[in-house]
């Protein structure tokens, strides 16, 4: 992975994990959970609005949107009762949400097996937020025109 494509703030969020043991960084995923924002109320209930990461075996569902500056800010729900995959989802939508589109389609697709976790959590899971971000990034190349 190329460090000068991947953006400060999910570089930062992958260093707080690697700085970390690995049984630690179990606790730190479940705090990414419990600070997933919540959707806009245009999308609340209204999962047609949205896109299914298949790829999770829990029902998650992202959406972009890139607002008049040109910043990317990305939505995710995730049940509370799967706090692995909330938190994977909170982590990109913590550090994709303010960048550019350039910037987004920028972020390697390996980052989700960069930040530590690969021997704590399965690989399906890992392959969940795999999906969540190549969705992102499809999202935001077709709204972005790129």
């Amino acid at each position: 992975m190329s460090e000068t494509t991947l953006p400060a703030t999910l570089a930062e969020i992958r260093d707080e994990f690697l700085e970390l043991d690995e049984p630690v960084r179990l606790q730190l995923l479940l705090e990414f959970a419990n600070e997933l924002p919540e959707v806009p109320a245009r999308y609340e209930g209204h999962p047609e609005l949205t896109e299914r990461v298949v790829e999770c075996q829990s029902p998650v569902y992202i959406v972009v949107d890139i607002d008049d500056d040109g910043l990317v800010h990305m939505h995710a729900t995730a049940p509370r009762e799967a706090p692995t995959t909330r938190g994977f989802a909170s982590i990109l939508v913590q550090g994709i949400s303010g960048l550019t589109a350039q910037e987004v389609l920028g972020i390697p697709d390996d980052f989700p097996r960069t930040i530590g976790l690969t021997r704590a959590v399965s690989p399906l899971r890992i392959g969940g937020m795999t999906g969540m971000l190549l969705r992102a990034k499809r999202q935001v190349g077709e709204k972005s025109g790129l």
